[in-house]
């Protein structure tokens, strides 16, 4: 697949791509005679998954270092998955934090139009 084409698959930009492969979180991308990137079937994998990492706030760094430890073979994997226990330790966290903020939001919500009204009936007229 092209640039083009795996930008517009996982809605990123060919800038980020080509940004991706230039720190290290892309391997090299196999490119045509022509010097056209052409990307595999792993290629589009570890692009997914990138994507799926940062939407979930992990940061290009510790990715880089995810990779940088991933492609020095198994004896890394303690590391590793030291690593994404870390991530996920934050991403729980991070989802009681928003879990606070919707309990408190859907508590504002409940019976807004009726606590506006008097609001309004009291004081705008």
């Amino acid at each position: 697949m092209t640039i083009t084409e795996v930008a517009k698959k996982y809605g990123l930009t060919a800038d980020t791509l080509r940004y991706y492969e230039r720190v290290g979180l892309l391997p090299d991308v196999h490119r045509t005679p022509g010097g056209v990137r052409d990307y595999s079937e792993e290629d589009c994998r570890w692009v997914e998954y990138i994507k799926c990492m940062r939407s979930a706030g992990i940061s290009v760094e510790t990715l880089i270092e995810y990779v940088r430890l991933f492609h020095q073979g198994a004896e890394t994997i303690g590391a590793r998955k030291k690593l994404l226990l870390e991530q996920r330790e934050q991403i729980v966290a991070k989802i009681n934090e928003l879990n606070e903020v919707l309990t408190k939001l859907d508590w504002k919500l409940d019976g807004y139009e009726d606590r506006m009204l008097k609001f309004e009936e009291k004081n705008l007229r």
